[in-house]
């Protein structure tokens, strides 16, 4: 193959990892590796990512159309490919199921509180995104709308999906995501988050330059949701709650004079 065998190492060696953590099941997840304009390598379908060999890579194209490789490709393929068409800057990416973030995914919640210090400069904000059905074009379609400004996404009864500069950035990207979710549950059981103040994430978001996060022109990476965005998110609950009785209580007051019937 025309590549590098140190990338499909380093390649083998993450998905070892991602296997040793417990964050793939059987054959599950995939992983790739931009090496110039036009080619992808990238992990096979249906083997484990911790059982994988050097020589089971995968080279395609920015299409997922298959240009070397003894296996088949994975399913997958073309959220890869959307993420590098859309991200000039992004070199690898790294899809799997780690459980509690998965399960935040699968309960219908995104990770976009600011709770971490580390997990505001390293993520920003991790949105969820609507199920689309896996290796389908539907996958990648839910996925676009927010790839532009985040680094790592939830897929909503699916799992993550993280990318970055460099396999490493990227790998490290999820074990963020995965951490972050695994503090968020414990924060839940206890009672709930106590929110950084937006002073606190503004001046977060302004230092995640000088830590070499970079996003290309015209991105507008998310805030998390500060204790003063909460505050008046509830707030707004309260009254749009009061008011559906209102509504309801006028509504049923007019059904017992007739004004309305069934």
């Amino acid at each position: 193959m025309a590549f590098s065998s140190k990338i499909a190492d380093s390649i083998v060696e993450v998905g070892k990892l991602m296997y040793q953590k417990g964050w793939v099941a059987a054959n599950d997840g995939n992983i790739s590796v931009r090496l110039d304009a036009e080619r992808i390598l990238c992990t096979p379908t249906g083997v484990s990512k911790g059982m994988m060999n050097p020589e089971d890579m995968l080279l395609v194209d920015l299409e997922g159309r298959k240009l070397e490789g003894l296996r088949d490709c994975t399913t997958e393929i073309q959220m890869h490919c959307t993420i590098y068409k859309m991200r000039a800057d992004v070199n690898s990416v790294v899809h799997a199921h780690p459980p509690v973030s998965t399960g935040f995914a699968v309960a219908g919640r995104a990770l976009n509180l600011a709770i971490l210090p580390e997990a505001v400069v390293t993520l920003g904000t991790v949105p969820l995104a609507d199920y689309g059905l896996p290796g389908t074009p539907e996958l990648s379609n839910q996925l676009a709308p927010y790839i532009p400004n985040h680094d790592a996404l939830l897929m909503a009864n699916h799992g993550v999906v993280c990318y970055g500069e460099s396999l490493e950035k990227a790998f490290f990207r999820l074990e963020t995501v995965e951490h972050l979710a695994r503090i968020s549950l414990v924060a839940e059981m206890l009672g709930g988050p106590r929110l950084l103040p937006r002073k606190e994430v503004d001046r977060l978001m302004d230092a995640r330059s000088r830590y070499g996060i970079q996003f290309p022109a015209g991105a507008q990476p998310e805030a998390p949701i500060a204790a003063e965005d909460m505050i008046a998110m509830k707030r707004e609950e309260r009254f749009e709650m009061t008011r559906q009785e209102l509504v309801s209580m006028l509504d049923e007051v007019l059904r017992s004079r007739g004004v309305f019937s069934n």
